[in-house]
Formats: C-alpha cells, sequence, structure tokens
C-alpha cells in the first residue's frame, strides 16, 4: 500500500484543454510528489484518449481514473466522459453519474468541492480556459478551505469566460500565463 500523499493538485479546463494542458502537465518533472487531477469537458457518448495522449508527453504516468482507485503521488488522473469526479477522503477516488452541473458531467465544480473537503489548505486548484463558468464555485471552495488559488491569464487562453468567472469569484487568485504554472507547481510544494 502506497503512502498517501500529502497535498494534491486539481484542474479544470473546457474549451482549449487540450493545448492548455500540452503546457503544463509534460513540464512537471519525474517524481513530482502529487497526485494531479484534471477535469475537462468531455463529450459523453465518446471515448476519451487524453490520458493516452499526456501519458506519451509526460513524465509523469496519466491514467484515466476508475471508481474506488486509490490515489497515488505522481499520477495524473483524468475524469472520464460522462462521470462526475470525487476523492473519498484522500486515499481513493469515486466515479458518479448524478445530474450534470451547468451542462456538464464531469463537472468541475463538483470535483473541486469534494477535493477541497478532502484536502484543505493542502490543495492547489487550477482553472484553465473554457466557455461556460464551471469552476468558479469550486475553485471558490478550495480557496475558502485555505488552499491555492491559481487561474490562467484570461488573456492567453482560448476561451476566456471560464477564468475570467474564477477570478470574479476569487479575486486573490494568483493569476499566471501558462509557462508560469509549472514552475509554480514545481517550486511551491504545500
Amino acid at each position: 500500500m502506497s503512502k498517501t500523499p500529502e497535498g494534491a493538485v486539481i484542474i479544470g479546463a473546457s474549451a482549449g484543454a487540450l493545448e492548455a494542458l500540452s503546457s503544463i502537465l509534460p513540464a512537471l518533472p519525474a517524481g513530482y510528489p502529487f497526485p494531479i487531477f484534471v477535469i475537462v469537458h468531455l463529450p459523453p457518448k465518446k471515448r476519451s484518449v487524453l490520458a493516452e495522449i499526456f501519458n506519451e508527453k509526460c513524465r509523469l504516468r496519466a491514467i484515466e481514473a476508475e471508481d474506488k482507485e486509490p490515489v497515488e503521488p505522481g499520477v495524473i488522473y483524468f475524469a472520464p466522459p460522462n462521470y462526475h469526479l470525487l476523492l473519498e477522503g484522500r486515499s481513493s477516488i469515486a466515479l458518479s453519474n448524478e445530474e450534470e452541473v451547468l451542462f456538464s458531467r464531469p463537472s468541475i465544480d463538483v470535483a473541486f468541492e469534494s477535493a477541497a473537503e478532502a484536502w484543505g489548505d493542502r490543495l492547489t486548484g487550477i482553472v484553465l480556459t473554457g466557455a461556460n463558468h464551471d469552476g468558479a464555485r469550486g475553485l471558490q471552495a478550495i480557496e475558502n478551505s485555505g488552499g491555492t488559488a491559481i487561474v490562467q491569464d484570461p488573456s492567453t487562453a482560448f476561451a476566456r469566460t471560464m477564468p475570467d468567472a474564477a477570478i470574479l469569484a476569487c479575486p486573490k487568485a494568483r493569476i499566471l500565463a501558462l509557462p508560469e504554472i509549472p514552475s509554480y507547481l514545481s517550486s511551491n510544494f504545500k
């Protein structure tokens, strides 16, 4: 049984996600000490290839999360299409097919709120490019639990609605350009 990670990172993205994540995830070092949960709005009836794409590009292992999957440090967990990703404490993942939130399943807000409950001030939440308001409420929950809130600089986003909404909800969030995010994550282990 592996050691429970001491911190975690959760990332939400929608329109323009592939390009944004390609600037962040491959830049993280091998041996990164935290799990990384990635929530991307996906078509519900299509198989996702995100985990496969990033497993090839990254120094960290990237997988599509499964229900009751144990959480391990240095693994990138992608939420599967048509399921909300939830954290059962710090030790395992739960998948849910409850109602869509803001027309989305997986919902960024649902995952962020669940992660904030599990990780509190040991969590870093990141809202990237996207064309709706999903993620703003969840990032606020992370900030309220003492975690770190990061938002992609809206001027660099493919779709700025999601970053703009997150900044409105979390005015104290760090606003970073994409190349600054992996540097921040690598140098600021909470």
